[in-house]
């Protein structure tokens, strides 16, 4: 059923006033979300303090609450950590701190507050809310506030967001931190690993995580670590040996290096602590390793936050500001979360009290609910993780679904195992060998043969295909681009060459990651089947592009990556303009027509517009923009960012544009203008993109199994798969990852421009608009539903969320 565009212009902000604080552990991103939060409230004409050091600024009052202004929030985008400060507040813990808060807000009329904090902060402002009542009749009783205050100012409104970087909190996929604290452990994980490799060493990595293993065990995904301690999934009575045969093990597989992560809150099945310096010990004194350790500690909060942080908490700034205006005496507290790319609204104190459940079962020993509570999302990670960092022995592996039977020359007949193979197309992106790997090991788990094929359908036709091993994609997730090598050359001219090789390797499936070409790929070899029986197998495609251009997929791999080096580069570029006042920059970004990289790289790094494709504009726009820039050159911000999408508009060139906003800013600002190219698609992949890069991949590689399981015939002895349904791809769409037929994906996509007729993305256009201070509308009809916590089945952890 359609629904009717809900725009929040009918949603007055006039009259209302909105505190914002952050309270308890800093975490990068916040400042964004204050930042969202202000511009948000501003625009919506309600008025909107600052409340400095958290709940203790609250209760002393005074100067620790602030009016605040649309340039009080600029230039903090990019800054970890939070500069409206936070403080642990003893005294809010009291009924005569709270009252004394309470004064000081109305004082003021506040009546809105947003909170960002964990879940202790979210419950201190939850019970504040419930008292707020009996504190107004307390504070007019003592004769500080008149009735007309009491009536005036009756409710409280709560709306908060978590800032941890812990991922710690029930509800939401991502808290606001989490992300940019494993981009900290990433980098440390990847300049360790060449030094461990020059010297043969063992480290052992201590992370946050004092009750949650979420950082410990994303960062063991993403860098391939060779164990993992967290709290939520202690190892079994005598993981000590299990532990040391696994690194001989690897040693003795010419592996050079061991990586051991251990969260700080580690424990063993007995409720005991697992430390750091246990672990080297005991590698020590069992091995004879050269082991060190090393306690990452602050370094993990510190630093700029990454540009999933500064989108997520932009995103769930506006949220808030749109739910505290929205609100009844009725609503109850909620935080806004999110959920796979969905902003959603959840009870406070739901949340809070699942919470406190997963405490609850790891105090009690429960450990496999402790996990199934964490939520979808830490339960596939956990599940991928311990497929992918151990290879069975091979008396272990299946023999039911991966076997096939063929008839040998000597009659009888043998068993033989289905040949997978792997490969990449169209260009370069970050997260790709990620992918390989995973597809390798969890191919190799299920009992198939794996095949890497070097240089996409090209390198296919001329032969260029080997066996990979497990060992062989060891040390793959951190490396950038691609290892097998990636063409953009298309299937269709070699389509007889690869199906003799196909026949000449047997191979049963494919597995294809790669972006558009790949997509286009797997088209014209569904299309070739009537001709040839050789591409009658299960193929699926896995999208890996910097454009974010497949379609039947939100995200792709690779465009994290590339969006954090977008920002990045803002960020320096806008921190040299701060020497040279009235300076506007013009920024360049890749993606083909595909306008996701200009437009979210504009949100990341809060730039004043972004020209698309997709979002057509004529020189009134510019012009426009132009008069914007220079009314902006007026105030203490005195500096413009502009990023255009590539193929935006043949004739409205980058080169055009600027010459343009020279012209016409003389006088008032000068211009610079900056290509950004092939830096796009290369670098290390971030840490969402080697996560996202393993999950997607694994889940793939299932599929592949389940697929030749159901096509292969027996009195053949051969897969036979020619429905719609064999040639797939797997996308992640809203909050769930889905299988699509190629075929059906047709009618979504724009061929001429190589992008998908709807995008998700554009939805989030305006919010870069709005905190640009342009006036625009913005649909809010996916918001505003209040949704409860969901438990999930452990069936529901194969297959939904990410």
């Amino acid at each position: 059923m359609d629904h009717q565009p809900k725009f929040f212009e009918n949603l007055s902000g006039t009259g209302k006033a909105i505190g914002v604080l952050t309270s308890g552990g800093d975490a990068q991103g916040m400042n964004a979300a204050v930042r969202a939060v202000v511009r948000m409230g501003i625009y919506v004409k309600a008025k909107v303090y600052f409340v400095y050091e958290g709940y203790q600024g609250m209760v002393d009052g005074g100067d620790n609450i602030v009016e605040v202004s649309w340039e009080s929030v600029s230039s903090i985008l990019q800054v970890g950590g939070t500069v409206i400060g936070s403080a642990r507040c003893k005294s809010f813990r009291t009924r005569e701190g709270r009252l004394q808060a309470a004064y000081n807000l109305v004082q003021r009329g506040i009546t809105n507050l947003c909170v960002i904090g964990g879940d202790g902060s979210l419950t201190g402002a939850n019970l504040f809310r419930e008292e707020w009542s009996g504190l107004l009749e307390e504070l007019a009783q003592k004769g500080k506030i008149d009735e007309e205050a009491v009536k005036k100012y009756a409710y409280l409104n709560i709306v908060g967001m978590v800032g941890s970087i812990d991922n710690d909190f029930c509800g939401t996929d991502m808290t606001i931190g989490t992300d940019s604290a494993l981009h900290r452990i990433i980098e440390v994980v990847d300049a360790i690993m060449t030094t461990a490799q020059s010297h043969q060493r063992t480290f052992v990595l201590e992370v946050m995580g004092r009750h949650c293993g979420y950082l410990a065990l994303v960062s063991a995904l993403a860098c391939g670590a060779d164990w993992v301690f967290i709290p939520e999934y202690p190892p079994e009575e005598g993981w000590e040996d299990s532990m040391c045969v696994k690194l001989s093990e690897n040693r003795a597989r010419k592996k050079r290096l061991n990586i051991i992560i251990v969260a700080e809150g580690a424990i063993d099945c007995h409720n005991k602590p697992i430390t750091s310096e246990k672990v080297k010990d005991l590698v020590v004194q069992q091995l004879g390793f050269d082991t060190r350790v090393t306690i990452l500690g602050h370094v993990q909060r510190g630093g700029t936050p990454s540009a999933f942080d500064r989108i997520l908490a932009s995103r769930m700034g506006v949220e808030a500001v749109l739910a505290l205006l929205e609100a009844t005496p009725a609503t109850p507290a909620c935080v806004v979360s999110l959920s796979g790319n969905q902003a959603v609204r959840l009870p406070l104190m739901e949340c809070v009290q699942m919470t406190q459940e997963v405490q609850k079962a790891m105090d009690e020993g429960r450990f496999v609910e402790a996990v199934r509570l964490r939520g979808r999302s830490f339960e596939n990670n956990l599940n991928t993780y311990k497929l992918l960092s151990h290879k069975k022995p091979d008396a272990e592996l299946p023999k039911d679904l991966s076997l096939t039977f063929q008839r040998s020359k000597n009659s009888g007949f043998f068993l033989t195992n289905f040949n997978v193979a792997v490969l990449n197309v169209g260009a370069p992106a970050a997260g790709m060998n990620a992918a390989v790997r995973a597809a390798v090991r969890v191919g190799i788990t299920e009992g198939h043969k794996m095949f890497a094929v070097i240089d996409g359908f090209e390198g296919f036709a001329r032969g260029k295909i080997k066996e990979i091993s497990w060992g062989d994609v060891g040390g793959w997730t951190g490396q950038g681009g691609s290892i097998l090598g990636t063409k953009r050359t298309l299937p269709a001219k070699y389509l007889e060459k690869i199906a003799d090789q196909m026949r000449t390797n047997n191979i049963n499936a494919l597995m294809v990651i790669g972006g558009f070409e790949a997509y286009l790929g797997l088209l014209e070899l569904s299309a070739a089947r009537e001709k040839y029986d050789e591409f009658c197998v299960p193929m699926v495609m896995v999208p890996a592009t910097v454009s974010n251009n497949v379609p039947g997929s939100d995200f792709s791999i690779g465009a994290d990556t590339a969006l954090n080096t977008i920002t990045d580069t803002c960020d320096r570029i806008k921190q040299s303009a701060s020497g040279t006042k009235r300076r506007v920059f013009i920024i360049e970004t890749m993606g083909g027509y595909c306008g996701y990289l200009a437009n979210m790289g504009a949100l990341a790094a809060g730039a004043d517009a972004a020209y698309i494709f997709e979002e057509q504009f004529d020189i009134r726009e510019l012009q426009a923009n132009v008069e914007h820039l220079t009314e902006k050159m007026k105030t203490s911000i005195q500096r413009g960012l502009v990023l255009r999408n590539e193929n935006c508009n043949e004739n409205y060139t980058t080169d055009f544009i600027y010459q343009l906003y020279s012209e016409e800013g003389k006088g008032v600002f000068d211009c610079r203008k900056n290509v950004l190219g092939h830096m796009q698609q290369g670098g290390a992949p971030s840490p969402f993109d080697r996560n996202f890069g393993t999950k997607i991949s694994a889940k793939a590689m299932q599929w592949i199994s389940k697929k030749l399981k159901e096509t292969y015939r027996k009195e053949e002895g051969k897969v036979f798969a020619n429905t719609d349904d064999s040639v797939c791809l797997l996308g992640m769409r809203r909050r769930n990852l889905v299988f699509q037929p190629v075929a059906e994906l047709k009618t979504e996509t724009d061929f001429v421009h190589r992008i998908p007729k709807e995008q998700w993305w554009l939805k989030l256009r305006p919010l870069m608009k709005i905190l640009a201070k342009y006036k625009t509308s913005y649909d809010v009809s996916d918001s505003g539903q209040l949704e409860h916590v969901a438990m999930h089945s452990p069936k529901e952890a194969e297959t939904g969320a990410i």
